[in-house]
């Protein structure tokens, strides 16, 4: 695990295979993400070492219902009463209701390969396969996000899952983009921007032109226009779900995911 402050107030931790937020601010502190099931006690750690006690988070955002990044939102729902946030498209996954995930026959056909291996190991030791979903969680809105910490801004970017977000903290000049698109990845052989591999997506076309349509000259819906001019205006600090912080303009990382 690796903690650093990427922006002001906008904590990004490294865990063993991805990545989650600590925001905070004169309101107090939320989390973005929560790693895989056995990160719970790292999470745990990192919120402790920077002063700060679990049991007071305002509240955990899900970027996606991923059980890497979900892990730790039933134990902080259930354990401090953290209101565990996402997408409205995103909470039947988020819920447990619907799944959006690889599946183990689409891992088991590129196994032979040693990275991918190596990845599905880690799938196993880190509890994946006994992830429990976020049964109350519940679907943001507007006005309760501007009153967390960060006042976070969500942008719906569907493919990767259907309720697929990235996270614009305006004052921070930061934008947590989740797996949308990342910087590294256990089974990829390379280092900054890069869509993850095809087999992580629902739909990856789509996720594809999701994560483009950050850039205000790809964006085509007014909602998202206005979206991706705000986010590519102000944010210079990149966080992904895998993979360091990139600290680039958003249109040359955009423009990175074309190569």
């Amino acid at each position: 695990m690796n903690v650093t402050e990427q922006a002001p107030g906008v904590f990004l931790v490294e865990g063993p295979a991805s990545n989650w937020l600590i925001v905070r601010d004169d309101s107090g502190f939320m989390l973005i993400d929560g790693g895989y099931p056995a990160d719970r006690g790292l999470v745990l750690e990192s919120i402790r070492g920077l002063g700060l006690e679990p049991a007071d988070a305002k509240a955990m955002l899900i970027t996606h219902g991923h059980v890497d990044h979900t892990g730790s939102a039933a134990y902080f729902s259930r354990t401090f009463g953290t209101p565990i946030l996402c997408s409205p498209e995103e909470l039947a996954h988020v819920q447990g209701k619907e799944k959006h995930q690889v599946t183990l026959g689409q891992v088991l056909v590129r196994a032979w390969r040693p990275r991918v291996f190596r990845w599905m190991l880690h799938v196993i030791k880190a509890k994946a396969l006994q992830a429990e979903p976020a049964t109350s969680a519940g679907a943001w809105t507007v006005g309760a996000l501007r009153n967390l910490p960060g006042k976070p801004e969500a942008i719906l970017l569907p493919g990767h899952t259907p309720g697929n977000v990235a996270l614009l903290m305006p004052t921070a000049g930061a934008i947590a983009v989740g797996d949308t698109f990342v910087s590294g990845h256990p089974i990829s052989r390379r280092s900054g921007p890069q869509m993850l591999h095809k087999m992580y997506h629902t739909d990856a076309a789509g996720a594809l032109d999701s994560a483009l349509s950050l850039g205000a000259e790809q964006a085509t819906a007014q909602a998202t226009l206005q979206a991706a001019e705000k986010a590519t205006a102000q944010a210079t600090v990149i966080l992904p779900g895998h993979g360091p912080a990139l600290h680039m303009p958003l249109a040359e990382a955009l423009a990175a995911l074309q190569t």
